[in-house]
């Protein structure tokens, strides 16, 4: 039984390794138009050689460190290639005569080398300085982290996250990467498959001790019980790998997961890190704590096998799935029409939100996981809205369909369902789904509770067709000048679609003038609600049966209506 198991965890890894060593490839070969296919591959190593050479003998750097600056900066050197008058014969001595009169940006070619993105390289550049010697701190840095084992093309994983760790000079990052190694009891392997996955360990604010003691008894732990010592002997990727997963974890909260982690780890083996972030993203999308989803995932581990994303469920079968009753059905039903219908699974947290239901939904899922496992069989029937079909029909035939389909994509994204309401909804939205999206997430970061936006777009649409600046400006003036709070949008949730200055304004300042004069009014009326959402015309109307100051008052200090002057 132990021999099987031991061949298990050999052959996992035998898969992890190979999924490394075939994953890290370039999505595109940098451009050489002046180069013929045939004569590429032959070009790039001439290069390279002509660049390690002149790193080593001109620049005097260690051989190791300039092949490894060499070889891993393909698109900084593809750029140095396009300068060069391309020919076969002449080309490796054109190239080198380049090195020799027109010297390179050498912390360009570092940064790449230690796998910062070529496109994001400019943004790590340190101003008016080429060469190493000009700030020396950098290399020394990565030169001890090289001596320690890190991996090269790995630095940048440190350099981006923690860029204070090359701050430090080789005799303080000796210190620390050895004090880790004794106090720890750990190899420096592993270590390194920790410090890439925890850069903050290494920099120069993180104190030894405390949090790192529960941290290493949760990487001790996982590595014995998952036989990673025996297994991986020799490869950085899968220790990196396990330790990116407790990662996740740690940084939604969560500590001294090991004894969770170890209890399924078959799951935890078996599930590759992008899986894991997709699953924690998905249930934090339900607005619960981080921490609740990570306990969720490290107690229900099956649940990182279910695909969250395809499926096509109904609402309102998935609600009886989880227990609602007829009756509570009907008045969510009368309540939100607008999210009923079908939708995706993969919008199922979002329409959780829309019918305030996230919180339920959610602690249902702790409970009893295995609904949510049975839920894409049981949950896809029901029959499909003959009204809604009919206007993607409509939709799908129009020239601009591309367009209107990706706003109906951004209403089922934020909860609305296959239903005729979304579609009348979606003929009065006005911009692209990004801008529809940004609009809506600034309604949010203004403090509105997610379903009453959704109510008030299915109210009100024209809403999402203001900037964002227009939106916080109306939200600012509702809270700040009519001493207001968001709850008074559930009484008059088209407040948000009159305009700011012509309407809104004007008529809150004559509101106050009739509280102020003593004026005799019907409080219906004259509410603030009532007195916004009521025409010019008809406005103007009422007041002149009202009171003559009053009519006076509004056309001469309130309106951009003059008055008319009888003859």
């Amino acid at each position: 039984m132990h021999f099987r198991k031991y061949q298990q965890q050999q052959l996992f890894f035998t898969l992890l390794c190979h999924h490394f060593s075939t994953t890290k490839t370039f999505s595109k070969f940098p451009s050489l138009p002046k180069v013929h296919t045939k004569y590429r591959p032959q070009v790039v190593e001439e290069a390279q050689k002509a660049l390690t050479e002149y790193l080593h003998t001109t620049r005097a750097l260690p051989f190791t460190f300039a092949e490894h600056i060499g070889k891993n900066s393909l698109f900084c050197l593809c750029a140095l290639i396009r300068r060069v008058p391309f020919s076969a014969p002449t080309f490796p001595k054109s190239f080198r005569k380049l090195l020799r009169y027109e010297p390179i940006n050498e912390f360009e070619f570092f940064f790449e080398s230690i796998g910062i993105d070529y496109k994001n390289v400019s943004k790590y550049l340190p101003p008016k300085k080429f060469f190493f010697w000009e700030d020396g701190a950098v290399l020394e840095a990565a030169r001890e982290l090289a001596v320690f084992g890190f991996p090269w093309n790995k630095l940048g994983l440190l350099y981006e996250e923690e860029v204070s760790v090359f701050s430090q000079s080789s005799r303080e990052l000796n210190a620390r990467l050895n004090w880790f190694r004794e106090c720890y009891l750990v190899d420096n392997l592993p270590l390194v498959g920790v410090f890439l996955a925890f850069p903050y360990l290494l920099s120069k604010a993180g104190k030894p001790g405390g949090d790192f003691n529960v941290l290493f008894d949760d990487l001790k732990r996982i590595f014995v019980e998952f036989g990673m010592g025996s297994c991986v002997e020799g490869n950085v990727d899968a220790w990196y790998e396990i330790c990116c997963k407790v990662r996740v974890f740690y940084d939604l909260g969560c500590g001294n997961i090991g004894e969770l982690m170890c209890m399924k780890k078959e799951y935890f083996l078996e599930c590759p890190k992008e899986v894991l972030v997709q699953k924690v993203e998905y249930f934090c999308k339900l607005g619960v704590r981080e921490e609740d989803v990570g306990f969720l995932l490290l107690q229900n581990p099956e649940i990182l096998n279910l695909d969250l994303e395809t499926p096509v469920i109904s609402v309102l079968v998935l609600l009886k799935h989880f227990g609602m009753s007829e009756k509570q059905l009907q008045r969510v039903g009368e309540k939100y029409p607008h999210v009923l219908g079908r939708n995706s699974m993969a919008n199922i947290p979002h329409v959780m939100r829309a019918m305030d239901l996230n919180v339920w939904f959610f602690n249902k899922v702790k409970s009893s996981n295995h609904l949510l496992a049975t839920c894409t069989f049981s949950c896809c029937n029901e029959e499909i809205d003959k009204e809604f079909v009919d206007a993607l029909k409509r939709i799908e035939s129009i020239r601009c369909s591309g367009h209107k389909m990706s706003k109906l994509d951004f209403l089922k994204g934020i909860g609305f369902g296959e239903n005729v309401l979304t579609i009348k909804t979606l003929n009065h939205l006005h911009g692209n789904r990004l801008e529809l999206q940004t609009r809506f997430d600034c309604l949010l970061r203004l403090g509105m509770k997610y379903s009453k936006i959704c109510s008030i777009i299915r109210i009100a649409p024209k809403i999402l067709g203001q900037s964002p600046e227009i939106l916080e400006q109306k939200v600012h003036f509702l809270c700040q000048e009519m001493g207001s709070s968001l709850d008074y949008l559930d009484t008059f949730p088209t407040f948000l679609s009159f305009d700011l200055e012509n309407r809104i304004k004007c008529r809150h300042g004559f509101y106050r003038w009739l509280k102020e004069s003593g004026i005799r009014r019907r409080k219906k009326d004259y509410s603030i609600a009532s007195m916004i959402a009521t025409s010019e015309k008809s406005f103007v109307a009422r007041l002149s049966k009202t009171h003559p100051a009053a009519l006076k008052q509004y056309l001469e200090c309130f309106s951009n209506i003059k008055p008319v002057n009888d003859c």
